[in-house]
This record gives structure tokens, C-alpha cells and sequence, in this order.
């Protein structure tokens, strides 16, 4: 008869991070944050006589500043729980994706996969020559020479331009130092070549140095710990769909926002 108290088989916490990066979860998925994800870090990582704790990683990026969190409490608890961490990249660990992924030990990827995307993003809409069409007067009054940032109704001024692209320069420092950090003698390229952007298939990525080597989650975990290893699978929690939303209210109209967010973030990976 077999009993679980006495398997001593070895034991990989499997967790699924999947989803945009946003401080702000997703009305529908939850998407991916610190707040949310860190009690599902913690049960993983508690897990008695736990072999290695494995990340399904399947993300095209978000905010920087979840993305280092979530990547930071998962070297904290690493380093705790003296325990290797691996990562797995279904279609993609792309941007904080991949900023998530490189917190492990090793990054494990499908061939076809997306990773990579080493950089910092910000886009937005100009309405300024459409309300003019409109007859519309914008009025805006503040206190501080530079509270008004990026006015979407107002022209864009130079002087915002170039205070946007330092703050994006330095948010890609940030990104291209934990990089350099986590991956080290790794990278095969030249920064030139890995901090620009552009991302790649995992088979490229294991040429680059981005990633350790090819497989997928399941056939990894038994090549390494054996075929009597206990996996132990722990996700996200979906919730349910809110059917009680009306077109128009709220909670529709932000979780219609995310889904848009989402699908575009997935369509500048091609995916």
C-alpha cells in the first residue's frame, strides 16, 4: 500500500506564471504581480524535502517594477530555502517575462519559443488635433512647472520627450544590470546585440546565452530527478467570468482595457 507520508521519491513544485506583468491584476486571469503571486511562491517553496522548484514562465512583459519584485522574492526564497530554481519558457518569457525567468538558475526553453526582448517600452495616443477638429478647449491648470507629463490632449513638448527617454534609459540600466548579474559568463553575445530589444526563438537564445537549454517542464523534471519524481503542480487561480457585467460598467470597461493591454503586448512578440 502505498503512502504519501513515506514517499521518499524526490519532489519538483511545478508554478505557472502566466500573463501580462501589471501592478493591477486582470478582472478575469489576475495576470501577474508581487501581491498576487507571492503566496504561491511561498507554498512552493515550503514544501517539505522539495528537489527544485520549477517556473513555467509564459509572459510577453509588463511592468518593470512587478516583474523585479516577483524576481527578487524568488531569489529571497531560493536562497532561504537552498533550493535550484529552473525556468521553463512556453511561448514566451519576453520582456519582464524574461526578467522573471532570469531569477532562476537555469532557463529551459521550446525550441519555438520567444525570449529575449531585453528593453523598455512606453506608447500612448496624441488627441490633441482631434479635439481641435472637435472644437474642444482643453483646460488644464497646475502647480509645479512639470506636473503636466505627456498631456495627451496637449502637443507633445520636446523637453517631455527628452525627460521620458531618460527615464527609460534608466529603467533599461535597471533590466540590462540584473541581466548581467543573473546570467554573468553565460551570454555568448555582445551586449550590442542582447540589450537592444529584440527578442528570439529558444533555440536562438541557447546559441546567445539566454537561455541554458531546450525541453519542456515535465520531460525536464524526469530527466533529472528520475521517473519516480513527484510533481507538484500549483497555478494561478482563474476567476470566474463576470457574466454580471453590463457593456458599459466599470468592471467591464477595465477588464476589456486589460484584455486589449494584453493582446497587444502578445502581437508585438507576433503572437
Amino acid at each position: 500500500m502505498h503512502i504519501p507520508f513515506f514517499d521518499r521519491s524526490p519532489r519538483v513544485a511545478l508554478v505557472r506564471l502566466s500573463g501580462l506583468i501589471a501592478a493591477r491584476p486582470d478582472p478575469l486571469s489576475g495576470g501577474l504581480n508581487d501581491a498576487g503571486i507571492g503566496p504561491l511562491l511561498d507554498r512552493a517553496f515550503g514544501i517539505g524535502r522539495l528537489s527544485a522548484v520549477m517556473l513555467v514562465v509564459n509572459s510577453p512583459g509588463g511592468s518593470p517594477v512587478q516583474s523585479s519584485l516577483i524576481a527578487r522574492r524568488i531569489r529571497r526564497l531560493a536562497e532561504e530555502k537552498k533550493v535550484p530554481v529552473i525556468a521553463v519558457v512556453e511561448d514566451a518569457a519576453a520582456s519582464g517575462g524574461y526578467w522573471i525567468a532570469a531569477a532562476a538558475d537555469e532557463i529551459v526553453a521550446d525550441p519555438a519559443s520567444i525570449l529575449g526582448s531585453i528593453g523598455v517600452i512606453s506608447a500612448g495616443f496624441g488627441f490633441d488635433q482631434a479635439i481641435a477638429r472637435l472644437g474642444v478647449a482643453r483646460r488644464l491648470r497646475t502647480a509645479g512647472a512639470e506636473k503636466s507629463f505627456l498631456d495627451p490632449f496637449a502637443p507633445e513638448r520636446a523637453e517631455d520627450v527628452a525627460r521620458l527617454n531618460e527615464l527609460l534609459a534608466t529603467l533599461h540600466e535597471e533590466f540590462k544590470a540584473w541581466i548581467r548579474a543573473r546570467r554573468g559568463e553565460k551570454l555568448k553575445a555582445p551586449e550590442e546585440t542582447l540589450f537592444t530589444g529584440r527578442f528570439w526563438t529558444g533555440r536562438e537564445a541557447v546559441d546567445l546565452g539566454l537561455a541554458d537549454a531546450l525541453g519542456d517542464a515535465e520531460s525536464e523534471a524526469r530527466r533529472r530527478f528520475g521517473e519516480k519524481v513527484r510533481i507538484i503542480r500549483l497555478g494561478q487561480r482563474r476567476r470566474p467570468f463576470p457574466w454580471r457585467l453590463i457593456p458599459g460598467a466599470r468592471e467591464g470597461v477595465e477588464a476589456l482595457a486589460h484584455i486589449a493591454e494584453e493582446r497587444a503586448a502578445w502581437a508585438r512578440l507576433g503572437l
